[in-house]
């Protein structure tokens, strides 16, 4: 028994849980409140894609007369077929069924319809070596025939990763919603509810919160909490996550509150700590349950380590003291839409701080079946398949961004405005735990941009513990990922990284305010390329006063890039209006007229007329085409007209404008501050002399061995024996940071001109072995 239980509503990813309620539980375990979660979807999905399951499907399909389409009558007459290997391969994408991979990688052993006939050329994108991800690609088209199955016989909102999503989006009268759970419950609905009321009975929660970040998951959320309502009335449930933060912020209607109690905006571990006092603590006195809660409080930060950040223990305490009314007797909550003398009320009474990233403990994913998930290849293209295949222990390294001006964010919400860093020391306690916890060792830092400075202390931290992890993240293309960043990044385990160059226009991103340009960017992504981190860009088109021209330009911008081979993977979007960007509150000023409509429930995405009067939906399929074949590495010589079916301008950009900008030299300077890093092995040393006129030098030779290769280089004995003395303590492991200034006056107090020595070719070459200036 739990007094709390955290839910995933059906349905978000296969391969990996969504880390909300992972995060919510850890910090609950921080203030001493015990709770229970579970994800839904992966729970449905694997109930749903058994062999008992489908039998039933099948006969229900014939039942109901709903097979319509060749494909549907195609995969009926195979049934069989399906049936057969169903659970084996549920198995294999669990990863507990590898050589299962030889079979299916055989002609005519899994049956074949509408999504093999799209089939890519599995060599190009496989090769002769991957077996493993040529089996799960193949697996994953024959799961999605049977979902188109279940679509078009079964149900119609049916989807891997959203279900019922247009109900969700742009939502802004509940109407639809309302009257879809007036229905009676689909068939999957009815497998939800089943695992649900199991769940129930054995947890036997007082409050459920739900997690609900995209509209895809919002229906499944309403009809849990109608089963609930229905079911078990002494149960108060809430809403919280990215829909309602983004959505939700200013329902009225009052019908939404028949399936919900509470609904919390932005960080949940407040409004949660609250109403989990309000509802499960009622018989206590409002100072009693403060009391309680800060005394757990206390307790976390004795437990914290005293070196995760530089303020002392009774600083952090008196910053976090929980701030009491103890003669008042109403409650308090933080943030929190509820339902008072039949009116939508908005309650953010209480006094208390919000809690900081350094209290919010590690995220806790135990309860949820980690073995369980699976890992689905859905097109073949590296990158897209870290979203899908894997399991990805998520944490933040920030909350909120550091940057925060880009026009088309939501920056005037909490999640991205409100920036805080988590000191590296603490990240990397974290990730230890999780590894402890898990057992898994790749990281998905989920941050809305991670910052450059401490993804820096981030990788340094993890090889002074000389921990083996994967990790990859959301960043900036910013000017301060220089090459040897990049190269301490891959050295650290971080295998890729996606970030938006948005529209390749300077003028453009200039309006964005994105703080970077098209030559910057591509500088960027070279030097995470030769780091040997995978790129992948989120690229935009639609943006207000965008011109046909700048769209061309745009894509030629692209096809460079990709053509040089310094961006791996992209995905074109079209520009979106949403209400809490800076265009959304000050439309006018960016060239564009809102069509804004009454608004009782959801509001985010805003329809619009743009100034120029484009129909920019015309670029869409072109734009994707083009796409897909630039990240299969062909169609780089072809027209940018033949991606089109009308009449485009030709390209104003020079055809090698991105080599040109990656030939801009730069200057052989660095700044005094530079922290100087080795993370090369000590070479083998030998010693001889050299005579010549008369003059007889000492000299050392030294060999340098990485993984790979090996260096060789000769140096007078007095800077040799000085380098040999200096690597040692340029170790991350040697605790120690040293600055290029140090270093100077450290090598000036025994030898001559610094810079000759730093400069010259030998010690250029080392940087290669692990020599870097960050």
């Amino acid at each position: 028994m739990k007094d709390l239980l955290l839910i995933t509503p059906p349905f978000t990813q296969l391969n990996t849980p969504y880390p909300a309620t992972a995060y919510l539980k850890g910090f609950l375990n921080t203030i001493g409140v015990s709770a229970f979660q579970m994800d839904l979807g992966i729970e449905v999905i694997l109930e749903l894609f058994s062999k008992k399951t489908f039998e039933k499907l099948f006969d229900l399909a014939i039942e109901n007369d709903s097979i319509s389409t060749e494909n549907g009558q195609r995969i009926y007459t195979l049934k069989d077929d399906y049936l057969q290997p169903l659970d084996a391969i549920i198995l294999f994408l669990q990863g507990k069924n590898q050589t299962l991979a030889r079979q299916i990688c055989t002609t005519n052993f899994l049956p074949q319809a509408s999504r093999f006939e799209q089939l890519e050329d599995m060599d190009w994108a496989f090769g002769e070596m991957g077996m493993q991800d040529k089996a799960k690609h193949l697996a994953t088209l024959y799961l999605e025939d049977l979902s188109d199955f279940i679509i078009e016989c079964i149900d119609p909102n049916f989807g891997f990763s959203r279900y019922a999503e247009r109900l969700g989006q742009s939502a802004n009268a509940f109407d639809a919603l309302y009257d879809s759970l007036k229905n009676k419950p689909t068939f999957i609905d009815q497998l939800t509810l089943a695992i649900l009321e199991d769940r129930l009975k054995t947890v036997q929660p007082k409050l459920i919160c739900f997690s609900v970040p995209f509209p895809g998951n919002l229906y499944s959320a309403f009809r849990c909490a109608q089963f609930i309502k229905a079911n078990y009335p002494e149960i108060k449930i809430a809403i919280g996550g990215g829909f309602p933060n983004t959505e939700l912020r200013q329902v009225t209607d009052t019908r939404v509150f028949d399936f919900f109690d509470f609904i919390t905006l932005d960080d949940g571990e407040l409004p949660i700590a609250l109403l989990y006092q309000n509802v499960c603590q009622p018989d206590n006195n409002q100072s009693t349950a403060d009391t309680d809660l800060e005394n757990n409080l206390e307790n976390t930060l004795e437990n914290d380590d005293p070196n995760s950040n530089n303020t002392s223990h009774a600083e952090r305490s008196r910053s976090t003291t929980i701030t009491k009314d103890h003669n008042s007797k109403e409650k308090q909550y933080k943030r929190t839409f509820l339902l008072e003398d039949g009116k939508v009320v908005y309650k953010n009474n209480t006094t208390r701080p919000e809690y900081k990233q350094l209290q919010v403990g590690t995220p806790d994913y135990s309860d949820l079946l980690l073995e369980d998930y699976i890992s689905v290849i859905e097109i073949a293209n590296p990158m897209h398949s870290l979203w899908s295949d894997g399991r990805w222990n998520k944490l933040t390294m920030a909350h909120g961004c550091y940057w925060g001006k880009c026009t088309f964010c939501d920056i005037s919400l909490d999640y991205i405005k409100i920036y805080e860093p988590i000191a590296a020391a603490l990240l990397v306690d974290r990730m230890e735990q999780l590894i402890a916890q898990t057992g898994e060792n790749g990281f998905h830092f989920v941050d809305e941009a991670a910052p450059p400075a401490l993804m820096k202390a981030l990788a340094l931290e993890i090889i002074k513990r000389k921990l083996t992890v994967t990790w990859w993240t959301n960043i900036r293309f910013e000017k301060n990922f220089t090459q040897d960043l990049c190269y301490l990044l891959k050295a650290s385990g971080c295998i890729a990284v996606s970030g938006g160059l948005e529209v390749a226009s300077d003028r453009l991103l200039k309006l964005i305010d994105k703080g970077v340009t098209v030559e910057q960017v591509a500088q960027v992504t070279r030097n995470f390329t030769q780091a040997n981190i995978m790129v992948h860009s989120y690229l935009m088109y639609g943006y207000p006063t965008q011109t046909v021209q700048e769209t061309v330009d745009s894509l030629e911008m692209v096809r460079q890039l990709f053509e040089l081979g310094i961006i791996q993977s992209g995905f074109w979007h079209q520009f979106a209006l949403t209400a809490h960007s800076p265009i959304g509150l000050n439309p006018t000023e960016y060239g564009i007229t809102p069509n804004y409509k009454s608004i009782s429930f959801a509001n985010n995405d805003i329809d619009f007329t743009d100034s120029t009067g484009i129909d920019h939906n015309q670029f869409s399929f072109g734009l994707k085409k083009s796409l897909f074949n630039f990240m299969h590495g062909i169609g780089f010589d072809m027209d940018l007209q033949e991606w089109f079916d009308f009449e485009i301008p030709q390209t104003s950009i020079a055809p090698f404008h991105i080599d040109d900008c990656l030939n801009t030299e730069t200057a052989l300077t660095t700044k005094p501050t530079a922290k100087i890093v080795y993370l090369g092995h000590l070479p083998l040393v030998a010693e001889r002399t050299k005579t010549k006129k008369g003059f007889t030098n000492e000299l050392l030779d030294l060999t340098f061995h990485d993984k790979t290769e090996r260096l060789q280089m000769t140096l007078n004995k007095p800077e040799g024996e000085w380098l040999l003395d200096t690597l040692e303590t340029l170790k991350p492991t040697s605790g120690k940071s040293v600055s290029f200034s140090a270093l100077k006056k450290d090598f000036e107090t025994q030898l001559d001109d610094f810079e000759l020595f730093w400069f010259s070719k030998p010690m250029q070459k080392l940087k290669d072995f692990g020599l870097l200036q960050l």
